[in-house]
């Protein structure tokens, strides 16, 4: 039996084992078996024969097994034996795929397909009936809908469909689709037999706009291809297609908006008749009007424009030049001149861009009766009143000279050059028409032949270098490189070098850094000679020495290390000729005889220049210094030669100047290379005079910190403050006086000089903190010993003359915590010294405190009034330390409640409103450290930690209403300017709580409010005439505190929203009844009203107010004259506010 004969003997179901046999044999490639030869070899009648079997076959399976229960019975895991297996049935409608899709590749015409047409429908069905995957058996039936279609056999329009629907899916969900989106466009012809309009065509509409979205489909060429076909698909998909690339817009990247951009514009290249109209006006045309009518604000309108200008780009093709002169001519011209600046603004830009905007079908003549008409638009366009346009209009028309000058008549550039340089240049109202000048001059030095021209009108611009805009001096200067860069004319023609030396001196990093790109070449000029190079930085040296200082801060970034090295190198040559060092002079005149010679005559003993010079080898080695860390061998080198000099110079240049760099010189070396200066640093840290200024000593300590000796700077600091410490006995006295022979006096003014200058640069601090944290705890302790100074001070009437002073003692004490924080901040582990911090607030509630609870009028008057307001500053010094703990995050919780512990023992003494300005800084920072949940917290944690802290913070803060409402009482003056002291904390601590819409922290507001309420209603009740009822209308009318409190909400308007909702609760609560109450109310609104802030909460207020002011229409009518009056006056109040 042949194999043609034993194949058709298979396809039935009886033999289906031996028919799957012949499919396994088909997909091994080892064997020679294939289907495809088979069916070919068979006769027609054979062929049709089977297909009969194989449509019968494949029913068979399909009838036993539907495809709509294969994943059903796979879960069931065949729990009847006899149930057909779903694996077994997917292989024969596999097998029956294969064969069928063997007969497509060799039908031929005339052959009858009926029983194949069978087996496609029922595969379809198979199809329609799964999910869209990847499994080979919806591959394959797949690929035969597809090579139906492309035969065009009967129903092709049924498989096309399938196979088209079933890829666009696939292009969705595949993680590279490449493919997929390739046989999308292969069978992008199945679109045409479908009906758009039509219901069950709803589907594949929906996903074709979708490509839309897909990044994948825009990039890729055959998607790019269907996506421009799908614009020829429906004249109404048309505007569909818009809408959908509109909304998405905001989305695209700048990449993506150039691709869609390439879509639009083949789409219209492509178009003919209704679909190119319909491109025109539902796309082009309505990007057009979008990028003329959009705010600039919008997130669109750089995308607009880009697509808009894409177009302009393709400008000189016969057919663009019309579509874009019919597409503008409605709407264009009339944009121009519309009263809005921003559509005016945006219209100048279009039509600059697209310039000439002409209709190519005209006769020339016409032609250029246009392009003059637009050209005289353009010179209206630079007049108008509004800066923006006009900066605009100086762009286009800049991009007009550029593009076009040589077909401009001469008078026209003349005259557009002359308005721009003459009059907008100069246009005092606006710095960005000034910028926009100098910006747009750039694009026209880009043409060549401007260059003649620009020459001569360029000089005239030259004080703009000195404009009061940095923007603009900015913008005159990237011209200037322009200038140099292209050659059109010799910067310092347009600008004199003391012009641009002067400007340097003084200006801005922005400005400085462009003037040492336009100068670099003139005074560093790497092609000469290092002699040269010294010769040149001389000169800018004597025309100006601030500039050369920032010249050279800057060289760095225009050239090599090594360059600058040489540099370096050269002017200690330079230098070497001013001393006599005869072993380093002869190196130097052997190795460069002429250099040294020529050198000498022009540094001469100038110390100014020598000083100059020296301060320019600092920033050079400044700037190159991370450099020489990576070569060892070129730092070495650097040493030794400088090292080997720096003991001269220290004896030729004594005078302060010079000594200033040569310090700073020193600091980069190692101690070893300047021996003589290094071994005396400390002795002169030592020596220095008490009350020496930062400048005397802090080049010395930066020198002894970068050698690594920051720990003997401690040492000192720690010996002094010890030394300065009160001893008792004579004992103490006469060690003391044997300590004293061996070192200098104690100095701990200037010990607290020398930490503070440590402690406040980044450099100098990480080598201190570095140092480990023996010395560092021992100098922390000889600080925490000055309490001692501190509490005799406060204990003592009479003032000891050997004793430290109180300020210096107050210093250290402030050293103290500062030196804590610093610690505990390095520290990896524990809390020693945040514990340390917790002891002195201990000591300053126990030893410090009692003395503000002594009443200024007690017995000892004398010595009442010298410790109250000590022991407010002690107090207030602790505070503001711990204050700067909570800002840096190093407070825990527990030490939080031992600080607001102090704050409520201070706050509950005598004299503790003294202190109130440094108490609300430590709320704030406290309740700062605490984020609002968004949802409300359970009633279990509702007392955990922070909000017991919160609560004590709460309640600190309504004891500092109450005492500053208490000092208004006893000392109004005192009062007013202890409440002007609080009101900056006050501010910073109400936008902390306005963050909070719940307990704890709202209560802050109803704090504020009851006492508002409180003062204001007391007034009103102390009117005996009905001419006193005057609504207030400031602040300034209310109450002393009430208005200080106003003041304070009225800054922020969310403060003022949270107060107002704190109103409107009280007032919904009924917690406000009476009338004079309610008039109080209404006094405060009325205050916020004339401030015009926050409407929509006050007319919520003033409603709340109205429900309850109602109530007392009656008895107001009935009581007396000042009670009516109080009424009508609310009345009329609420009247106006409701009324806003």
């Amino acid at each position: 039996m042949s194999k043609r004969e034993a194949f058709l003997e298979a396809a039935c179901k009886n033999n289906v084992e031996d028919f799957l046999r012949f499919i396994q044999l088909h997909k091994d490639k080892a064997e020679p078996f294939d289907v495809e030869e088979v069916v070919q070899e068979m006769p027609r009648d054979q062929r049709q024969t089977l297909w009969g079997k194989l449509a019968s076959l494949l029913q068979d399976v399909l009838q036993e097994l539907p495809p709509e229960r294969w994943e059903e019975r796979r879960e069931e895991a065949m729990e009847v034996e006899s149930a057909a297996d779903p694996k077994h049935v997917m292989a024969v409608v596999d097998g029956v795929t294969v064969v069928a899709a063997a007969s497509l590749k060799v039908l031929q015409d005339g052959d009858t397909y009926t029983a194949l047409l069978e087996i496609a429908h029922k595969l379809h069905a198979v199809l329609e009936s799964l999910p869209v995957s990847e499994s080979p058996l919806q591959l394959h039936i797949h690929a035969l809908c597809e090579a139906w279609w492309k035969k065009g056999l009967k129903e092709k329009e049924k498989f096309g469909r399938s196979a088209f629907l079933i890829s666009l899916q696939k292009s969705f969900i595949l993680k590279k689709p490449g493919a997929e989106i390739q046989r999308v466009w292969t069978l992008h012809d199945v679109l045409l037999s479908l009906d758009y309009t039509s219901e069950d065509n709803k589907q594949i509409v929906d996903l074709l706009l979708q490509c839309f979205h897909r990044p994948i489909y825009i990039r890729n060429d055959d998607g790019k291809r269907f996506l421009v076909f799908l614009f020829s698909w429906n004249v109404g998909f048309i505007w569909v297609i818009h809408g959908t690339i509109k909304n998405q817009l905001e989305f695209y990247s700048k990449t993506m908006t150039a691709h869609i951009t390439e879509i639009y514009f083949r789409a219209w290249k492509k178009a003919s008749g209704d679909f190119l109209e319909q491109i025109e006006s539902s796309c082009i045309q309505d990007f057009m009007q979008n990028a003329i009518l959009l705010r600039r604000a919008s997130p669109v309108y750089t995308k607009v424009r880009q697509i808009v200008s894409y177009f302009h780009t393709r400008k000189g093709c016969h057919r663009v030049d019309k579509m874009l002169y019919n597409l503008y001519k409605p709407i264009l011209w009339k944009a121009l001149s519309a009263p809005n600046f921003e559509v005016r603004a945006n219209a100048t830009l279009l039509f600059t861009e697209a310039f000439p905007v002409h209709d190519p079908e005209q006769n020339n003549k016409n032609i250029d009766e246009t392009i003059q008409k637009q050209l005289d638009t353009a010179m209206s366009l630079l007049d108008d009143p509004h800066p923006t346009v006009r900066s605009n209009a100086t762009l286009g028309v800049c991009k007009i000279l550029a593009k076009c000058w040589e077909l401009l008549p001469p008078t026209i550039i003349t005259d557009f050059l002359k308005k721009l340089v003459m009059e907008l240049a100069s246009d005092s109202s606006s710095p960005d028409v000034r910028c926009s000048v100098f910006k747009c001059l750039t694009i026209v030095l880009d043409n060549t032949l401007s260059h003649p021209v620009l020459e001569k009108l360029l000089p005239t611009l030259k004080y703009s270098l000195h404009d009061n805009s940095e923007k603009v001096r900015t913008a005159f200067l990237d011209m200037l490189i322009k200038v140099k860069a292209v050659r059109a004319a010799k910067f310092w023609d347009v600008c004199n070098m003391d012009h641009l030396l002067a400007r340097l001196a003084v200006d801005s990093h922005s400005v400085s850094k462009r003037i040492v790109d336009l100068l670099f070449k003139s005074f560093f000029p790497v092609n000469e000679s290092e002699r040269e190079w010294c010769c040149r930085c001389i000169t800018l040296i004597q025309m100006n020495p601030m500039a050369a200082r920032k010249f050279y801060q800057f060289a760095h970034k225009h050239t090599a290390p090594t360059n600058i090295i040489k540099l370096m190198l050269a002017i200690r040559r330079v230098l070497n000729t001013c001393i006599q060092n005869d072993n380093d002079m002869s190196d130097i005149n052997d190795s460069n005889k002429e250099n040294s010679a020529q050198a000498e005559p022009l540094l001469g003993k100038d110390k100014a220049i020598v000083s100059r010079l020296l301060e320019v080898v600092v920033i050079l080695w400044r700037s190159v210094e991370k450099a020489l860390k990576l070569n060892e061998e070129a730092q070495k080198y650097t040493f030794a030669k400088f090292g080997n000099v720096m003991s001269k110079y220290f004896q030729a240049f004594e005078d302060e100047q010079c000594t200033v760099p040569l310090v700073q010189l020193a600091s980069f070396m190692p101690p070893a290379a300047v021996p003589t200066f290094s071994c005396g640093v400390l002795s002169r840290l030592r020596r220095m005079d008490p009350a020496a200024a930062p400048p005397q000593f802090s080049q010395l300590l930066d020198c002894m910190c970068s050698w690594g000796q920051a720990a003997d700077i401690l040492e000192l600091v720690t010996d002094w403050l010890t030394e300065a410490l009160p001893k008792d006995g004579d004992k103490a006295k006469s060690n003391r006086k044997v300590r004293i022979q061996e070192t200098v006096e104690a100095k701990p003014d200037l010990a607290l000089a020398y930490l503070e200058y440590l402690f406040s640069h980044t450099s100098t601090r990480e080598k201190v903190l570095a140092l480990g944290e023996r010395p560092l705890k021992q100098l922390h302790t000889v600080l925490g010993n000055w309490k001692s100074v501190l509490h005799s001070h406060l204990s003592s009437t009479t003032q000891d003359p050997t004793s430290p002073s109180v300020e210096t003692a107050l210093k250290v004490f402030m050293y103290h915590g500062r030196l804590g924080a610093h610690l505990q901040h390095n520290s990896s582990e524990g809390r020693d010294y945040l514990l340390s911090l917790e002891h002195v607030a201990a000591w300053v509630a126990e030893r410090v405190l009692p003395f503000l609870a002594k009443p200024i009028n007690s017995d000892d008057n004398e010595e009442s009034e010298k410790s109250q307001p000590l022991a407010a500053q002690i107090t207030e010094s602790f505070l503001s330390v711990c204050r700067d703990v909570f800002v840096v995050s190093l407070g825990d919780d527990k030490f939080k409640g031992q600080i607001l512990h102090l704050c409520s023992l201070t706050l509950l003494s005598e004299a503790g409103y003294l202190c109130i300005p440094a108490v609300l800084p430590i709320l704030k920072e406290v309740a700062d450290g605490y984020v609002p949940e968004d949802d409300y917290q359970t009633e279990e944690n509702q007392e955990d930690a922070a909000s017991v802290i919160l609560g004590v913070v709460a309640n600190l803060f309504q004891k500092v209403i109450e005492l500053l409402a208490r000092r208004l009482r006893k000392e109004p003056e005192e009062g007013k300017q202890l409440c002007q002291s609080a009101v900056p904390s006050l501010t910073d601590f109400l936008q902390v709580a306005q963050a909070w819409d719940r307990a704890p922290l709202c209560g802050v507001f109803s704090t504020l409010f009851a006492v508002i309420v409180v003062e204001k209603r007391h007034l009103l009740q102390k009117i005996t005439h009905p001419e006193e009822v005057i609504t207030p209308e400031s602040v300034e009318d209310m109450p002393p505190l009430s208005g200080v409190l106003l003041s304070v909400i009225l800054k922020s308007p969310a403060v003022t929203r949270a107060f107002l909702t704190e109103v409107s609760s009280s007032l919904d609560s009924e917690a406000i009844s009476s009338l004079n109450e309610l008039a109080a109310v209404l006094h405060v609104l009325a205050v916020i009203k004339h401030t015009g802030q926050s409407k929509a909460s006050l007319k919520s207020a003033a409603t709340s107010v109205h429900q309850q002011l109602y109530k007392h229409a009656v008895t107001a009518t009935d009581s007396g004259d000042i009670q009516r009056v109080i009424y009508e006056s609310s009345v009329k109040t609420l009247n106006e506010i409701l009324d806003l």
